[in-house]
Protein backbone atom coordinates (compact mmCIF):
# COMPACT_ATOMS: atom_id res chain seq x y z
CA UNK A 1 0.00 0.00 0.00
CA UNK A 2 1.44 3.37 -1.04
CA UNK A 3 1.38 5.70 1.97
CA UNK A 4 3.08 8.93 2.90
CA UNK A 5 2.97 12.43 4.32
CA UNK A 6 2.93 15.51 2.11
CA UNK A 7 4.29 18.50 3.99
CA UNK A 8 3.80 22.27 3.79
CA UNK A 9 0.54 22.26 1.83
CA UNK A 10 -3.08 22.89 2.73
CA UNK A 11 -6.53 23.27 1.18
CA UNK A 12 -7.59 26.92 1.04
CA UNK A 13 -11.02 26.50 -0.51
CA UNK A 14 -13.56 24.07 -1.98
CA UNK A 15 -16.43 24.94 -4.31
CA UNK A 16 -19.02 22.75 -6.01
CA UNK A 17 -21.43 23.43 -8.86
CA UNK A 18 -24.34 21.18 -9.81
CA UNK A 19 -26.96 21.56 -12.55
CA UNK A 20 -30.16 23.40 -11.73
CA UNK A 21 -32.11 20.56 -13.31
CA UNK A 22 -33.43 18.09 -10.71
CA UNK A 23 -34.72 14.62 -11.56
CA UNK A 24 -36.83 12.63 -9.08
CA UNK A 25 -36.35 8.89 -9.23
CA UNK A 26 -40.08 8.47 -8.72
CA UNK A 27 -40.42 9.71 -12.30
CA UNK A 28 -39.09 6.31 -13.47
CA UNK A 29 -42.12 4.37 -12.22
CA UNK A 30 -43.57 4.22 -15.75
CA UNK A 31 -40.26 2.80 -17.07
CA UNK A 32 -39.30 0.26 -14.41
CA UNK A 33 -42.47 -0.14 -12.37
CA UNK A 34 -43.30 1.50 -9.04
CA UNK A 35 -42.23 -1.51 -6.95
CA UNK A 36 -38.79 -1.75 -8.61
CA UNK A 37 -38.21 1.98 -8.32
CA UNK A 38 -39.05 1.93 -4.62
CA UNK A 39 -36.67 -0.99 -4.05
CA UNK A 40 -33.93 0.95 -5.80
CA UNK A 41 -34.59 4.04 -3.68
CA UNK A 42 -34.63 2.00 -0.47
CA UNK A 43 -31.30 0.31 -1.26
CA UNK A 44 -29.36 3.23 -2.73
CA UNK A 45 -30.99 6.03 -0.75
CA UNK A 46 -31.24 8.14 -3.92
CA UNK A 47 -34.44 10.19 -4.15
CA UNK A 48 -33.34 13.06 -6.40
CA UNK A 49 -30.38 13.87 -8.64
CA UNK A 50 -29.03 16.96 -10.36
CA UNK A 51 -28.70 16.12 -14.05
CA UNK A 52 -26.88 18.23 -16.63
CA UNK A 53 -28.63 19.76 -19.60
CA UNK A 54 -27.68 18.31 -22.99
CA UNK A 55 -25.43 21.32 -23.60
CA UNK A 56 -23.68 21.13 -20.19
CA UNK A 57 -20.36 19.34 -19.80
CA UNK A 58 -18.38 18.48 -16.69
CA UNK A 59 -15.97 21.25 -17.66
CA UNK A 60 -18.79 23.82 -17.52
CA UNK A 61 -19.61 22.86 -13.94
CA UNK A 62 -15.93 22.83 -12.95
CA UNK A 63 -15.47 26.24 -14.60
CA UNK A 64 -18.30 27.79 -12.57
CA UNK A 65 -16.91 26.28 -9.34
CA UNK A 66 -13.34 27.39 -10.11
CA UNK A 67 -14.38 30.91 -11.06
CA UNK A 68 -16.36 31.36 -7.85
CA UNK A 69 -13.53 29.93 -5.76
CA UNK A 70 -10.88 32.17 -7.34
CA UNK A 71 -13.08 35.21 -6.69
CA UNK A 72 -13.65 34.19 -3.06
CA UNK A 73 -9.92 33.69 -2.44
CA UNK A 74 -8.93 36.79 -4.44
CA UNK A 75 -6.56 34.62 -6.47
CA UNK A 76 -5.32 36.33 -9.60
CA UNK A 77 -5.33 33.95 -12.59
CA UNK A 78 -1.62 34.63 -13.10
CA UNK A 79 -0.85 33.32 -9.58
CA UNK A 80 -2.00 29.73 -10.29
CA UNK A 81 0.86 27.38 -11.14
CA UNK A 82 -1.07 24.26 -12.14
CA UNK A 83 -4.56 23.13 -13.10
CA UNK A 84 -5.41 19.43 -12.81
CA UNK A 85 -8.72 18.13 -14.13
CA UNK A 86 -9.90 14.66 -13.14
CA UNK A 87 -12.83 13.43 -15.19
CA UNK A 88 -14.15 10.46 -17.15
CA UNK A 89 -16.38 12.67 -19.28
CA UNK A 90 -13.99 15.10 -21.01
CA UNK A 91 -15.19 17.59 -23.63
CA UNK A 92 -13.24 15.91 -26.42
CA UNK A 93 -11.09 12.85 -27.09
CA UNK A 94 -8.38 15.39 -28.02
CA UNK A 95 -7.26 17.87 -26.65
CA UNK A 96 -7.14 17.57 -22.86
CA UNK A 97 -10.07 19.48 -21.37
CA UNK A 98 -7.70 21.05 -18.82
CA UNK A 99 -6.21 23.05 -21.70
CA UNK A 100 -9.66 24.38 -22.58
CA UNK A 101 -10.27 25.34 -18.94
CA UNK A 102 -6.85 26.98 -18.64
CA UNK A 103 -7.92 29.23 -21.52
CA UNK A 104 -11.44 29.87 -20.23
CA UNK A 105 -10.19 30.77 -16.74
CA UNK A 106 -7.57 33.15 -18.13
CA UNK A 107 -4.65 31.34 -16.50
CA UNK A 108 -1.06 32.08 -17.46
CA UNK A 109 0.71 30.24 -20.27
CA UNK A 110 3.22 29.25 -17.57
CA UNK A 111 0.46 27.24 -15.85
CA UNK A 112 0.73 23.44 -16.03
CA UNK A 113 -2.58 21.95 -17.25
CA UNK A 114 -3.49 18.29 -17.78
CA UNK A 115 -6.29 15.72 -17.46
CA UNK A 116 -6.42 12.54 -15.38
CA UNK A 117 -8.86 9.71 -16.15
CA UNK A 118 -10.17 8.38 -12.83
CA UNK A 119 -13.66 7.78 -11.46
CA UNK A 120 -14.77 7.00 -7.92
CA UNK A 121 -11.28 7.38 -6.40
CA UNK A 122 -10.62 10.58 -8.36
CA UNK A 123 -10.66 13.03 -5.47
CA UNK A 124 -8.29 11.20 -3.12
CA UNK A 125 -5.86 10.59 -5.98
CA UNK A 126 -6.32 14.23 -7.01
CA UNK A 127 -5.58 15.55 -3.51
CA UNK A 128 -2.43 13.43 -3.44
CA UNK A 129 -1.37 14.65 -6.90
CA UNK A 130 -2.13 18.33 -6.32
CA UNK A 131 -0.52 18.34 -2.88
CA UNK A 132 2.51 16.46 -4.24
CA UNK A 133 3.17 19.12 -6.86
CA UNK A 134 3.39 21.74 -4.12
CA UNK A 135 5.15 19.61 -1.51
CA UNK A 136 7.87 18.35 -3.86
CA UNK A 137 8.08 21.00 -6.61
CA UNK A 138 8.58 24.74 -6.70
CA UNK A 139 4.85 25.52 -7.01
CA UNK A 140 2.76 27.70 -4.72
CA UNK A 141 -0.86 27.42 -5.91
CA UNK A 142 -2.69 24.54 -7.61
CA UNK A 143 -6.32 24.18 -8.70
CA UNK A 144 -7.74 20.65 -8.61
CA UNK A 145 -10.93 20.27 -10.63
CA UNK A 146 -13.00 17.10 -10.42
CA UNK A 147 -16.24 16.64 -12.32
CA UNK A 148 -18.38 14.34 -14.41
CA UNK A 149 -21.61 14.36 -16.34
CA UNK A 150 -22.04 10.62 -15.93
CA UNK A 151 -25.58 10.56 -17.30
CA UNK A 152 -24.08 11.27 -20.73
CA UNK A 153 -23.10 7.60 -21.13
CA UNK A 154 -25.98 5.86 -19.39
CA UNK A 155 -28.59 3.58 -20.92
CA UNK A 156 -31.93 5.11 -19.83
CA UNK A 157 -33.49 1.63 -19.87
CA UNK A 158 -30.90 0.06 -17.57
CA UNK A 159 -32.44 0.03 -14.08
CA UNK A 160 -29.01 -0.52 -12.45
CA UNK A 161 -27.60 2.80 -13.70
CA UNK A 162 -30.40 5.01 -15.07
CA UNK A 163 -31.44 6.22 -11.60
CA UNK A 164 -27.97 6.12 -9.99
CA UNK A 165 -25.80 8.99 -11.17
CA UNK A 166 -25.86 12.71 -10.52
CA UNK A 167 -23.73 15.32 -12.28
CA UNK A 168 -21.43 17.95 -10.80
CA UNK A 169 -18.15 19.80 -10.92
CA UNK A 170 -15.83 20.84 -8.10
CA UNK A 171 -12.78 23.02 -7.55
CA UNK A 172 -10.27 22.71 -4.71
CA UNK A 173 -7.55 25.29 -4.11
CA UNK A 174 -4.19 24.17 -2.71
CA UNK A 175 -1.49 26.51 -1.44
CA UNK A 176 1.95 26.16 0.08
CA UNK A 177 1.64 26.54 3.85
CA UNK A 178 4.49 25.90 6.24
CA UNK A 179 3.77 23.37 8.94
CA UNK A 180 0.61 21.88 7.38
CA UNK A 181 0.52 18.30 6.13
CA UNK A 182 -1.64 15.70 4.40
CA UNK A 183 -1.40 11.94 5.01
CA UNK A 184 -2.53 9.48 2.33
CA UNK A 185 -2.82 5.90 1.15
CA UNK A 186 -3.49 4.72 -2.42
CA UNK A 187 -4.20 1.28 -3.89
CA UNK A 188 -5.15 -0.32 -7.21
CA UNK A 189 -6.58 -3.73 -8.11
CA UNK A 190 -6.45 -3.72 -11.91
CA UNK A 191 -7.60 -7.35 -12.05
CA UNK A 192 -11.09 -5.94 -11.44
CA UNK A 193 -11.02 -3.47 -14.33
CA UNK A 194 -14.09 -5.06 -15.93
CA UNK A 195 -16.28 -4.50 -12.85
CA UNK A 196 -17.21 -0.95 -13.94
CA UNK A 197 -16.60 -0.40 -17.60
CA UNK A 198 -17.59 1.10 -20.96
CA UNK A 199 -16.44 -1.80 -23.17
CA UNK A 200 -16.37 -0.11 -26.59
CA UNK A 201 -16.01 3.23 -28.29
CA UNK A 202 -12.27 3.78 -27.83
CA UNK A 203 -9.03 2.28 -29.12
CA UNK A 204 -9.41 -1.27 -27.76
CA UNK A 205 -12.80 -1.83 -29.40
CA UNK A 206 -13.04 1.00 -31.89
CA UNK A 207 -14.53 -0.89 -34.83
CA UNK A 208 -18.27 -0.47 -35.22
CA UNK A 209 -18.54 -3.94 -36.77
CA UNK A 210 -20.25 -6.27 -34.32
CA UNK A 211 -20.43 -3.62 -31.59
CA UNK A 212 -23.80 -3.26 -29.90
CA UNK A 213 -24.99 0.17 -28.78
CA UNK A 214 -24.99 -1.09 -25.18
CA UNK A 215 -21.24 -1.76 -25.44
CA UNK A 216 -20.69 2.00 -25.60
CA UNK A 217 -22.60 2.54 -22.34
CA UNK A 218 -21.54 2.02 -18.75
CA UNK A 219 -21.84 -1.54 -17.45
CA UNK A 220 -21.38 -2.47 -13.80
CA UNK A 221 -21.04 -5.77 -11.93
CA UNK A 222 -22.75 -4.70 -8.73
CA UNK A 223 -22.03 -7.81 -6.68
CA UNK A 224 -18.28 -7.77 -7.40
CA UNK A 225 -18.07 -4.04 -6.65
CA UNK A 226 -19.94 -4.53 -3.38
CA UNK A 227 -17.68 -7.42 -2.35
CA UNK A 228 -14.55 -5.39 -3.11
CA UNK A 229 -15.83 -2.34 -1.25
CA UNK A 230 -16.81 -4.01 1.99
CA UNK A 231 -13.71 -6.24 2.07
CA UNK A 232 -10.70 -4.35 0.71
CA UNK A 233 -11.65 -0.78 1.59
CA UNK A 234 -12.19 -1.09 5.39
CA UNK A 235 -9.12 -3.30 5.67
CA UNK A 236 -6.99 -0.60 4.02
CA UNK A 237 -8.49 2.16 6.17
CA UNK A 238 -7.72 0.21 9.35
CA UNK A 239 -4.13 -0.43 8.21
CA UNK A 240 -3.67 3.24 7.33
CA UNK A 241 -5.05 4.46 10.66
CA UNK A 242 -2.88 2.01 12.55
CA UNK A 243 0.27 3.04 10.65
CA UNK A 244 -0.21 6.70 11.57
CA UNK A 245 -1.71 6.11 15.05
CA UNK A 246 -5.05 7.65 14.08
CA UNK A 247 -8.10 6.59 16.05
CA UNK A 248 -11.79 7.43 15.87
CA UNK A 249 -11.35 10.27 18.34
CA UNK A 250 -8.88 11.93 15.95
CA UNK A 251 -11.51 12.15 13.20
CA UNK A 252 -14.41 14.60 13.21
CA UNK A 253 -15.88 13.52 9.86
CA UNK A 254 -15.51 10.47 7.64
CA UNK A 255 -16.34 11.56 4.10
CA UNK A 256 -16.78 8.56 1.80
CA UNK A 257 -17.47 8.28 -1.89
CA UNK A 258 -21.26 8.26 -2.17
CA UNK A 259 -21.63 4.92 -3.96
CA UNK A 260 -24.96 4.01 -2.41
CA UNK A 261 -26.54 4.04 1.04
CA UNK A 262 -26.26 0.26 1.45
CA UNK A 263 -22.48 0.28 0.89
CA UNK A 264 -21.91 3.36 3.08
CA UNK A 265 -23.83 1.74 5.96
CA UNK A 266 -21.77 -1.45 5.67
CA UNK A 267 -18.52 0.54 5.76
CA UNK A 268 -19.72 2.51 8.79
CA UNK A 269 -20.57 -0.72 10.61
CA UNK A 270 -17.22 -2.35 9.82
CA UNK A 271 -15.32 0.74 10.97
CA UNK A 272 -17.58 1.52 13.97
CA UNK A 273 -18.31 5.03 12.70
CA UNK A 274 -21.11 6.89 14.52
CA UNK A 275 -23.81 8.34 12.26
CA UNK A 276 -23.08 11.93 13.32
CA UNK A 277 -19.54 11.64 11.89
CA UNK A 278 -20.69 10.35 8.49
CA UNK A 279 -22.30 13.01 6.26
CA UNK A 280 -24.56 11.76 3.46
CA UNK A 281 -25.37 13.56 0.20
CA UNK A 282 -26.39 10.70 -2.09
CA UNK A 283 -30.10 11.02 -1.22
CA UNK A 284 -30.31 14.45 -2.93
CA UNK A 285 -27.45 14.35 -5.46
CA UNK A 286 -27.07 10.68 -6.43
CA UNK A 287 -23.75 8.95 -7.02
CA UNK A 288 -21.63 11.84 -8.31
CA UNK A 289 -18.57 9.73 -9.15
CA UNK A 290 -15.18 11.33 -8.44
CA UNK A 291 -16.62 14.60 -7.15
CA UNK A 292 -18.85 13.00 -4.51
CA UNK A 293 -16.36 13.63 -1.68
CA UNK A 294 -15.91 17.41 -2.17
CA UNK A 295 -19.63 17.69 -2.99
CA UNK A 296 -20.49 16.01 0.32
CA UNK A 297 -18.10 18.35 2.15
CA UNK A 298 -19.71 21.40 0.54
CA UNK A 299 -23.18 20.01 1.30
CA UNK A 300 -22.24 19.54 4.96
CA UNK A 301 -20.10 22.62 5.60
CA UNK A 302 -20.77 25.06 2.75
CA UNK A 303 -21.33 28.61 3.98
CA UNK A 304 -19.99 28.00 7.50
CA UNK A 305 -18.67 31.24 8.99
CA UNK A 306 -16.64 29.46 11.66
CA UNK A 307 -12.88 29.01 11.28
CA UNK A 308 -13.12 25.96 13.52
CA UNK A 309 -10.81 23.18 12.37
CA UNK A 310 -12.38 19.90 11.31
CA UNK A 311 -10.30 16.71 11.02
CA UNK A 312 -11.26 14.60 8.01
CA UNK A 313 -10.73 11.10 6.74
CA UNK A 314 -11.67 10.99 3.06
CA UNK A 315 -12.02 7.72 1.17
CA UNK A 316 -12.82 7.08 -2.49
CA UNK A 317 -13.26 3.64 -4.07
CA UNK A 318 -14.59 2.04 -7.23
CA UNK A 319 -13.88 2.02 -10.97
CA UNK A 320 -10.43 0.69 -11.78
CA UNK A 321 -10.60 -0.96 -9.32
CA UNK A 322 -8.95 1.86 -7.44
CA UNK A 323 -9.16 3.25 -3.93
CA UNK A 324 -7.42 5.47 -1.44
CA UNK A 325 -7.72 7.66 1.63
CA UNK A 326 -6.65 11.08 2.85
CA UNK A 327 -6.26 12.34 6.43
CA UNK A 328 -6.06 16.11 6.84
CA UNK A 329 -7.67 19.04 8.58
CA UNK A 330 -9.40 22.07 7.09
CA UNK A 331 -11.15 25.14 8.44
CA UNK A 332 -14.93 24.80 8.09
CA UNK A 333 -15.04 28.18 6.35
CA UNK A 334 -13.07 26.93 3.31
CA UNK A 335 -16.23 25.27 1.92
CA UNK A 336 -18.31 27.65 -0.19
CA UNK A 337 -22.10 27.30 -0.46
CA UNK A 338 -23.41 24.93 -3.14
CA UNK A 339 -23.73 26.53 -6.59
CA UNK A 340 -26.68 25.70 -8.88
CA UNK A 341 -26.23 26.55 -12.55
CA UNK A 342 -27.39 25.94 -16.10
CA UNK A 343 -24.41 27.75 -17.61
CA UNK A 344 -22.47 26.13 -20.44
CA UNK A 345 -19.67 27.08 -22.82
CA UNK A 346 -20.64 28.46 -26.21
CA UNK A 347 -17.74 27.92 -28.60
CA UNK A 348 -16.81 30.60 -31.15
Amino acid sequence: MATGVLKNVEIKGIACAVPDHIVKNEEYCDVFGAENVQKFINMTGIKTRHVALDEQCASDLCFVAAKRLMEKLNWEPSSIDALILITQTPDYAVPATACVLQHRLGLSEDCIAFDVNLGCSAYVYGVWLAASTISTQNLSRVLLLSGDTSNFGINPKDSATAMLFGDGGTATAFERSEGKEIKYFLKTKGSGYKCIMVPAGHARNRSKVGVEAADCELAMNGSDVFSFTITDVPKSIKTFMSQYNINNNDIDMYVFHQANKFIIKHLAKKLAIPAEKLPISIDRYGNTSGESIPLTLVDALGGEKSNETVRLLLCGFGVGLSWGGIYLDIDKSVCLPMIYTNDYFKED
